[in-house]
């Protein structure tokens, strides 16, 4: 299974105090060296981490491939066209959020993404959209002729953390907070089935499939048993795991589970 780094909060922890150190520039050849498959950034409207020049410069001088998160904004796509990444991933964006919430309204916002891709594919960029695991967002962005999908794992991720870690309050609370185990297991397992199944259409439709989103070293395992899932975009608890081990022992880890 393919791994792809997500180095956002490297510029995170930077835009923490406005300055120049620790640039996600540096990340690029440890990355590569500790068997990273794929650099991701998000270039947010906010510019809250990734800016338009450190994504210039990421594209340029990555011996991997850059997988290019943004949202359906006309004005981010002029951009990110120009920009000419290996890979660009539509996602839905919301100023206001914390992390992304959710996958696209493709039904909603069908005319635009399919604007967007025609943009993007035109100028040979693969396009990858990031839906909610369901048959209907599946088929809808087969569609919308996307060469990838990215599954959402957040709500799995939820639920795996309040029934195996305690955590009681995510970042996308479900209302229950308070459920017995055995509710919870059944909730998980059927957040897995959803992405099981919408993994299996995919490929039958002939998409390539990722996921991502709230996946930590605790709760990849099951994901990497889903065949159908060829790639991981991986983050936040990668560069969390980085700040006590370094970026490149928390890249192996993460890698070594993902390849067992």
């Amino acid at each position: 299974m393919l791994l792809g780094v997500n180095i956002d909060h490297i510029a995170t922890l930077r835009e923490a105090r406005k300055i120049n150190d620790p640039n996600p520039l540096d990340a690029l050849s440890i990355c590569k060296l500790s068997g990273a498959d794929q650099i991701t950034i998000h270039l947010r409207e906010d510019r809250r981490h990734i800016h338009d020049l450190d994504a210039k410069a990421i594209i340029e001088h990555s011996a991997l491939p850059i997988n290019l998160e943004c949202s359906i904004n006309s004005t981010i796509i002029d951009i990110v066209y120009k920009l000419k990444p290996y890979r660009v991933t539509l996602v839905p964006e919301n100023r206001k959020e914390v992390t992304t919430e959710g996958g696209l309204d493709l039904e909603n916002n069908f005319q635009k993404i399919s604007r967007a891709i025609a943009q993007l594919q035109n100028s040979g960029i693969e396009v990858s959209l990031f839906i909610d695991p369901t048959l209907k967002s599946v088929e809808l962005a087969n569609m919308l002729g996307a060469s990838w999908i990215e599954l959402h794992t957040g709500s799995y991720a939820n639920i795996f953390a309040m029934l195996y870690t305690n955590l009681k309050h995510t970042q996308h609370s479900i209302k229950e907070l308070e459920l017995p185990n055995e509710k919870l297991k059944n909730m998980l397992d059927t957040s897995l089935e959803n992405i099981k199944n919408s993994s299996s259409l995919a490929v039958n439709l002939g998409l390539k499939v990722a996921a991502g989103h709230g996946l930590n070293y605790q709760n990849v395992k099951n994901i990497c048993e889903l065949k159908d899932i060829i790639e991981l975009n991986i983050g936040q608890s990668i560069i969390a795991r980085s700040v006590f081990t370094g970026l490149s022992s928390a890249i192996v880890e993460m890698k070594n589970l993902i390849s067992k």
